[in-house]
């Protein structure tokens, strides 16, 4: 029995309402300098919150990228701490972007880290890495269906280095195939969307058919490398095709360079926003 509606059943209604961009909170040194903050934890601790006072309430979606809270040590994870309660006061949907892997009880305690309410760092879904195994994610699946959370796991990212793995084939279809394979089989049969997507780089070359690659899991694609990484609502077209409204187009740097106004950064996501809306209609 889980404590909260399904991630997909929420995550669908928050596109609705506040569109389709998914808002990262990168605290970069150079963003923090570009801001006119000092790269400490009490540099972290305003720009963050600032973020969060913007995002939250503008985007259906914000991933705050974990190691550059964690980098802070024990301020930053405060720090992070706080900007999850603030965004999900603000009514956003909450990723938190860890891409944590494991397995047995360490697999679960990441689970009960993130997923689990009682957890001071609970959020509405994490990025997972099935390179140990799509099988060594089974406590955060588990886990996620107990308590209304959801899964974004690595499948087509567009780093160079990626299809060392990705792209390796196994019984004639791709890793990433096999990845995508096993989010379809959890998706199976959920109303409106799936709440165990897959992260599939808006820069990629594109899908691999003959491979086996198809992106129609049932459930959101979460699209880094949009803006400033070069990633464009056409890439994004290309690349996902039919399934372009399961997309969750995500930029950090674009967005977060608007700032450090508040009002800037919550135009600035609106913007994108408007764009993505306007090329899907």
């Amino acid at each position: 029995m889980t404590s909260a509606p399904p991630f997909g059943t929420r995550l669908a209604a928050a596109v609705a309402d506040r569109g389709p961009l998914c808002a990262g909170i990168d605290p970069h040194p150079r963003l923090l300098e570009s801001w006119g903050l000092d790269v400490t934890p009490a540099g972290l601790e305003r720009f963050a919150r600032t973020a969060a006072e913007a995002l939250g309430g503008t985007c259906a979606v914000v991933k705050p990228q974990s190691a550059f809270f964690e980098r802070f040590g024990s301020a930053g994870i405060a720090t992070l701490e706080r900007t999850i309660a603030d965004l999900r006061a603000g009514g956003a949907l909450v990723l938190l972007d860890v891409k944590r892997g494991d397995i047995g009880s360490t697999s679960q305690a990441y689970a009960d880290a993130y997923l689990d309410p009682a957890s001071p760092l609970a959020c509405d879904a994490i990025t997972a890495s099935p390179y140990l195994g799509f099988g060594s994610l089974r406590p955060m699946v588990e886990t996620a269906e107990r308590f209304g959370a959801g899964l974004f796991v690595l499948a087509l990212t567009s780093n160079p280095e990626a299809s060392t793995v990705q792209s390796a084939q196994r019984r004639g279809r791709s890793v990433a195939a096999e990845v995508l394979e096993e989010l379809r089989v959890l998706n199976a049969g959920a109303e409106p969307l799936g709440s165990f997507g897959a992260v599939v780089g808006a820069t990629i070359a594109g899908v691999d058919a003959a491979a086996g690659e198809s992106l129609a899991i049932n459930g959101p694609l979460l699209a880094p490398g949009v803006g400033a990484q070069g990633g464009t609502a056409a890439d994004v077209q290309r690349i996902f095709g039919d399934e372009v409204r399961r997309v969750l187009p995500s930029s950090s740097r674009e967005v977060l360079a608007a700032g450090p106004g508040p009002r800037a950064l919550a135009d600035a996501a609106r913007r994108f926003n408007d764009t993505f809306r306007a090329a899907w209609s």
